[in-house]
């Protein structure tokens, strides 16, 4: 058969947008100081609490709404009376050994993460199939390093200034991080939202 016609798609978007570094890493870093949890023998990570309402990250937030709102008018959803915004935001720091098991969002319609340090040996970002029956139904890959409609899994390198945004209900999850040096980056919620149109008022007659 010579047409295929490519239905019920996984789509993980990239963009560098280093834009941005300079002003989550202050953030990150001044929340970071201040987390009162101690790296997990099993998982040793830190994560900072919510800070999608911290002004200093406006311009940020404001970009990450706006991307996410284009990307569900892409998708092909009625987006005229909707908004976007960012639900919540947290910036985690993941020290040698650390990883993250495969999960997903609810409540939300997209999930991301923008890198900000990513020594060499860093941990990547894992994409895997949703479809059950797609992996139940298990055949060899021919090329296991080539991303193939036959693919399971997808890993993307993390670059300082990397955006990637995918939608919530793709399982994610991050391989084991090899470096001596942490691995920060910033993972987040994109929600939407009903936003009625506004209504013309009528003129009062006298």
């Amino acid at each position: 058969m010579n047409n295929a016609h490519l239905y019920f798609c996984s789509p993980v978007y990239t963009s560098e947008n280093p834009e941005f570094l300079i002003s989550v890493s202050e953030v990150s870093e001044e929340l970071l100081a201040k987390s009162v949890d101690d790296p997990h023998e099993i998982f040793p990570m830190l994560h900072t609490d919510n800070f999608a309402d911290d002004p200093r990250v406006a311009d940020f937030c404001r970009f990450l709404a706006e991307t996410g709102w284009n990307i569900l008018k892409d998708q092909g959803y009625a987006m005229d009376n909707f908004s976007v915004s960012v639900d919540a935001a947290w910036t985690q720091k993941h020290f040698k050994h650390s990883s993250m098991e495969q999960h997903v969002h609810g409540g939300s319609q997209l999930i991301g993460v923008y890198f900000l340090e990513t020594p060499e040996g860093s941990s990547r970002p894992l994409f895997h199939d949703p479809r059950a029956g797609k992996v139940q139904n298990f055949l060899p890959e021919s090329n296991p390093n080539e991303a193939t409609m036959a693919s399971n899994v997808i890993n993307f390198e993390p670059k300082p200034g990397r955006l990637i945004i995918t939608n919530a209900w793709l399982p994610h999850s991050f391989s084991r991080h090899a470096s001596d040096k942490p691995l920060k980056f910033v993972h987040f919620n994109l929600s939407a939202f009903y936003s009625p149109p506004a209504k013309c008022s009528t003129a009062e007659v006298i």
